[in-house]
This record gives structure tokens, sequence and C-alpha cells, in this order.
């Protein structure tokens, strides 16, 4: 027979169990957003993404049931998608035009507004773990190239070869895109139309046709997280292998804080995919918080008026995956499709393509 101290100790410790459970917690991933085409995804194709995105929206869920923390479920759901052939991150990674990869990762703590980022890592296999890395063991926010590498070597990391990132399908991807980035630059129908002319301004008119006649959902290719766990605390992460065939060091907007990754506590966490440079300029991951934080909208209204409204407006495309204090979400895009999962507390996950599945 339990003693009376014992029933009292029993009790509190059950209260609180119940009082943790029914925390609000919660956790939205993307695979990247772009013109994803249902005639172009074959039933076993559709399968393979839709299975991927759930197995990594369930390992992040799977953390924050049992009391994890945010960043760790963050990582462990971008950990899976950048193991993934199928996502433009990690092992999936998109070639540079000379046939490299460039890799690029940020993720950011709501709790103590610390923030890591690497761009340009080539060796790197899990780029959003030396991201956290970077947070947690340097006094710096984001790393560069050879540099990063150098870093990641103190911390334990090991480089690897450059060809684990090598994939017959984007290589295919690669050739497909240098072909319509050539045939933009010595089109004279081409340069009459746009004003951009070859020879005096090289680098703009490539950057310009490259994105002009980039027609693949790969264009897009990011991976990202963002969740809310029982304490609280909100993080988000992103991880990408970039623009295909990008050239001159291009770094888009998936390592810089503000623009593809963004988290605060009280406020929301906002992971971003799409036309990297539109993110940069309109600071789209900062903007969204911002109206929740200051404009008081909720996360639903603000993730849309700044994908569908002032991101349209200024001739952006793309879409975020965003979470609010009292696990909301929000999955606005303004492309064709956009890979994601989302899951709350005690419910099921929802995986889908396309606004209608």
């Amino acid at each position: 027979m339990l003693s009376r101290t014992s029933l009292l100790i029993l009790s509190t410790v059950m209260s609180a169990s119940s009082m943790a459970s029914d925390r609000p917690f919660s956790i939205a991933i993307h695979g990247g957003a772009g013109t994803i085409s249902k005639a172009n995804l074959t039933a076993e194709q559709q399968q393979a993404y839709r299975a991927k995105l759930q197995q990594a929206v369930d390992a992040g869920y799977d953390i924050l049931a049992k009391g994890g923390d945010s960043l760790s479920a963050v990582r462990a759901s971008i950990n899976i998608l950048e193991n993934s052939p199928l996502f433009n991150a990690g092992i999936g990674a998109v070639y540079t035009y000379d046939g490299g990869h460039e890799l690029d990762a940020s993720i950011m703590d709501g709790k103590t507004m610390n923030a890591g980022a690497v761009a340009g890592v080539k060796h790197i296999k899990n780029p959003i773990d030396l991201a956290f890395t970077v947070m947690e063991k340097s006094p710096h926010v984001m790393l560069s190239g050879q540099g990063a590498e150098e870093f990641a070597l103190t911390q334990g990391f090991q480089l690897v070869p450059v060809n684990t990132f090598d994939t017959d399908s984007r290589y295919q991807q690669l050739q497909s895109a240098k072909e319509k980035i050539q045939k933009a630059e010595s089109n004279s129908d081409y340069q009459a139309s746009t004003g951009h002319s070859t020879g005096v301004n090289t680098h703009h008119n490539y950057q310009q046709s490259a994105l002009d006649y980039s027609e693949f959902d790969y264009k897009f290719g990011t991976v990202g997280a963002v969740a809310l766990d029982q304490n609280g605390n909100l993080a988000a992460g992103t991880s990408t292998g970039g623009m295909t065939a990008k050239r001159f060091g291009r770094i888009g907007d998936s390592p810089v804080i503000g623009a593809g990754t963004y988290a605060e506590n009280g406020v929301c966490a906002v992971s971003a995919t799409g036309h990297g440079e539109y993110f940069i300029r309109y600071h789209v991951a900062g903007d969204i918080c911002a109206k929740v934080k200051y404009q008081k909208k909720s996360i639903i209204q603000a993730a849309d008026e700044v994908i569908n409204q002032r991101l349209i407006t200024a001739g952006g495309t793309g879409g975020v995956v965003a979470i609010d204090q009292r696990g909301n979400i929000a999955t606005p895009f303004n492309t064709e499709g956009m890979y994601r999962a989302t899951r709350k507390n005690n419910e099921p996950a929802q995986v889908m393509i396309w606004s209608d599945l």
C-alpha cells in the first residue's frame, strides 16, 4: 500500500507528464518548390517522394514527441533529406556549371537567436550538421568554402570525396541546362528581346539566361524544416545544392539568415525554397516573422502576404514552411508544386506535393 507521500509524488509526476504531453509541438518540412508537373512524375516517383518526406517528418516528430528539442528535430529531418538522391541537398546536390558541387546550409535557434551557416562546401556530406557546429562551436555565423572545411576538420568531421554527390540524373540535368544557357547566350533573338549583350556584360548575361531558361523543378531545389518543441522553443534549418549550372561561386538564400532561414521564440520559424536572389533581396524569412511580431498577423496570413503578394509582384517564385509559437503551420508557395510534409502533436502526418494533394 502506498503512503500518502508516495501518492503525492506519483500524482505530481503524472500531472507533470500530462502537462508536457498537452503542450503544443509540431514540425513542417519541405523538399523544394518549382515546376513540379504531375505529368512528369510517374506514380512510382510520386510514391518515392512521399515516402521519403514521410520518413523525414516522422523522424523529427518522434524527437519532439519524446520531449526532445526543436534543433535536434530539424537536423534529424534534414539529414534524411540530405541523404536521399531525390532532393537537391547533400548527396542529391545538383552540379555547378563546371561539373562540381557546392553545398550551402543554415540553422537558427529561436531560443538564443544564435545561428550557423556554411556556403560553398564541397566535401561535407551533411552540411546542416556543419552549420549547427558553426553555431555551437565557433564565434561566427557563416563560414564558406575551404575555410569552412578546415573548421570542419578541427571539429571531427570527415571530408568525403567529391564524387559522393555524383548522380546520373543530376548530370543529365546539368547537360540540358548548359545547352539552354549556351543557346541563350548565342541567340540573337534572345539578345534583341531582352537587351542583354554577350561580351559587354558576360556575367549578367549568363545569370539572366540561366534564370530565364531553367524550366525544371531542380532550379529551386532545397530542403528545410521548422519545428516547435514542448518547451516552446522554435528552430529552423535549410540545406541545398544550389542552382543547377551555377557559376562564379554563386550563393543563394539558403545559408543567409533572414532570407532562407529564420527563427525567433514567441514569433515564428521559417525555412524557404525558391529563386534565391529574390528571397535575399526581400528578406523573405525575416519579413514573415516581422509581420507576425509587429503587425500581429497570423502565421498563415503573414506567409501568404509575402509569398503570394509581395514576392509575386517583384517577380520572385518559391515557397516556405513556417510555424508559430502555438504550433500553427503555413506552407504557401507560388509555383506549380512544393514537396512538403507537416505533423502536429497527436495528429497524423500530412504529405503533399501540389495544392490539392
